[in-house]
């Protein structure tokens, strides 16, 4: 039976809608003398029920139920003070809210559990056996990071958690949100894929980890006055780690000669910046200061170039400068439709497609096929 709370709220939609309760009703899609029935509390409302009244009076399910508001851990990180990180919070409380009103239709994200570093570790150390205890944990599905470019798709597929990609003022590189049904993270379009690919790792650490920073703006990673703060320090100790582990660094760099040409075509085939490679492989005493000095000089064009790759790169710069859904996101809230547990208003919402126009094409049939003579 319908709490006394989601009863009053729907007779106030009823109210401001301006229609009688069975108007409402048959807007709504619904039976008016069922809809009688549950509004006196003889009859349950069902999922869909609530779904549909939600739709109609343009709220969230969860606000009919009266639920608590979400409690939300975030971390974020940009470049340089700006409204970005205020369009990014509000994308992923969108999100998070589509998430929560799925979740109540049994429609829950199953995120992956790792074993969390002691604290009493340095925050470099717990970055480190974080990163490796998700390189085992993606080794059991056989994706790993340094075979895929695609890095959002596999910290969905691998990990379960939503990676949205969005176009954001300059300066945003992402953000990692958190609370009780939701595991997502926003990240800015970019023409620096290698970059973007770092902070989808970096925030794929503070998922899980599930940091809280009270939304920290965070200086850039290239600025050498990069805030220490503990969680930033672990996160892109995880990044670094979880996208050139040490055990495999080594292996490569024992079956090769270490020379410009090599670590360029290295650099490629990792998915990662000449910049970075470079640094990963100092600090690890792979090479000395005078090829790090090199290799570093070079920019992704030249190490594509030397490597004869530089149409992969084109290819990768496209990628990175798509916004891109949530793809489990969008499964699910199709799902429910498909199940007859909501509208189609959540999935509408998600591709960015208004509810009648989607309807058509999802109900048309008989066209001729494009293959007929």
């Amino acid at each position: 039976m319908a709490g006394e709370t989601t009863l009053q709220r729907m007779r106030q939609l009823i109210a401001e809608s301006g229609l009688t309760q069975g108007e409402f009703a048959v807007k709504a899609g619904l039976d008016p003398s069922k809809m009688s029935k549950s509004l006196s509390g003889v009859r349950r409302f069902t999922s869909l029920d609530l779904a549909r009244i939600a739709d109609l009076g343009r709220v969230t399910v969860d606000w009919l139920l009266g639920a608590d508001p979400v409690v939300s851990s975030m971390a974020a990180r940009v470049s340089t003070r700006s409204s970005a990180a205020d369009s990014a919070v509000e994308e992923a409380e969108r999100l998070a809210q589509i998430r929560a009103d799925l979740g109540f239709l049994g429609y829950q994200q199953e995120v992956a559990t790792l074993t969390l570093p002691s604290k009493a570790k340095r925050a470099v150390d717990q970055g480190h056996e974080l990163a490796r205890n998700a390189l085992d944990h993606a080794r059991v599905r056989e994706m790993l990071p340094w075979r895929h470019r695609d890095l959002a798709s596999l910290a969905e597929d691998v990990f379960g958690v939503d990676v949205r990609i969005v176009r954001l003022p300059d300066g945003f590189d992402g953000l990692a949100y958190v609370d009780h049904q939701t595991s997502l993270m926003v990240v800015g379009t970019s023409e620096v894929p290698a970059r973007q690919r770092f902070t989808v790792a970096h925030e794929l650490g503070h998922l899980l980890a599930r940091d809280d920073q009270g939304l920290r703006v965070d200086a850039d990673l290239n600025d050498a006055t990069h805030k220490q703060h503990p969680s930033e320090i672990r996160a892109n100790a995880f990044a670094a780690e979880f996208l050139l582990p040490q055990d495999i660094l080594r292996q490569e760099i024992s079956m090769g000669d270490q020379t410009l040409a090599s670590l360029a075509g290295m650099a490629c085939r990792w998915w990662v910046s000449p910049s970075t490679l470079a640094w990963r492989l100092l600090n690890l005493g792979l090479i000395d200061r005078r090829l790090c000095d090199s290799l570093r000089r070079l920019n992704a064009a030249q190490a594509a170039q030397r490597a004869d790759s530089a149409h992969l790169l084109g290819e990768w710069i496209a990628a990175a400068s798509r916004p891109r859904m949530p793809v489990p996101l969008l499964r699910a809230a199709f799902q429910a439709y498909a199940d007859g547990k909501t509208t189609l208003r959540p999935y509408a919402n998600l591709i960015g497609v208004d509810t009648d126009t989607l309807r058509l094409a999802i109900d048309v049939s008989g066209e001729e096929s494009p293959l007929s003579p």
